[in-house]
């Protein structure tokens, strides 16, 4: 049985601050972690400093989402497999974007060593264009070699990434959601063992609008004029799902939540 630990969207310092804190405790009851760094960074993308912050915490794999280009001193990282172990979506449109859309890693077990392959898929509704992402998994999955499958979907709209979920039922261990920040009640096992989770939730800011200080979202709404959202401070949470997979299919699948007092 290999147990794998996904931690939702690390969002700005306090996100930081809290996994720093909390992965190297929770690591501990898992064989593998799989960290989405998307809004890391001041709420949009990674910078190399919170790459490394959540490597050094306990990450071993570190995904993205729609704000993978924010930062370029990421781009060269991306490239280094060895030092920065990062997924970027796969199914961007342009294939010469820097870095990968999947990796593999040789995982250590109580029971030996397993083959786990990492995917972060980017959705198309409500986002921006990018290749189809159910035709993208479909010849993926016929390479050979992969072991167990996770995906980490970001995508906005429930409906996409539960229909992702009923289309690799039993051709991957996981589908869990990200990019929505808000942890969802539909955490369950597929009938052909595909783990799933609309959303796992964010690892940021806990009283916020999303992670941003209320006021920004509070006027855009108010006025139906941009305004400038900042990352809201004090008391973070932590939100995560643990899968337990074996044989390519998922055995069980439990959400957790980590609130500072």
């Amino acid at each position: 049985m290999m147990r794998v630990l996904f931690v939702g969207d690390v969002f700005g310092q306090p996100g930081r601050r809290v996994l720093a804190a909390q992965l190297p405790l929770l690591r501990q009851r898992a064989d593998f972690v799989i960290v989405n760094m998307e809004n890391s960074a001041g709420g949009f993308g990674m910078h190399r400093d919170a790459a490394e912050g959540a490597l050094k915490a306990g990450a071993h794999c570190l995904t993205l989402g729609n704000h993978a280009w924010n930062h370029k001193d990421i781009y060269p990282m991306m490239q280094d497999e060895a030092s920065y172990p990062i997924v970027r979506p796969l199914n961007l449109s342009d294939p010469g974007a820097p870095g990968v859309g999947w990796r593999s890693f040789d995982v250590k077990t109580p029971g030996g060593t397993e083959r786990l392959t990492v995917v972060n898929l980017l959705g198309r509704v409500f986002m921006d264009a990018v290749a189809n992402p159910f035709r993208v998994m479909d010849e993926f999955l016929e390479r050979p070699g992969m072991g167990s499958v996770f995906v980490d979907f970001h995508a906005e709209a429930t409906s996409e990434k539960q229909a992702m979920a009923w289309h690799l039922d039993g051709r991957v261990a996981a589908v869990i959601g990200t990019h929505t920040h808000v942890p969802t009640a539909d955490t369950r096992l597929l009938p052909g063992g595909t783990a799933f989770q609309a959303d796992a939730g964010f690892t940021g800011p806990h009283d916020s609008v999303i992670g941003s200080e209320m006021d920004g979202p509070l006027q855009k709404f108010l006025t139906e004029r941009p305004h400038r959202f900042g990352v809201a401070g004090g008391r973070a949470e932590l939100n995560a799902v643990f899968v337990q997979i074996e044989g390519g299919k998922a055995q069980g699948i439990e959400r957790y939540r980590y609130v500072e007092e």
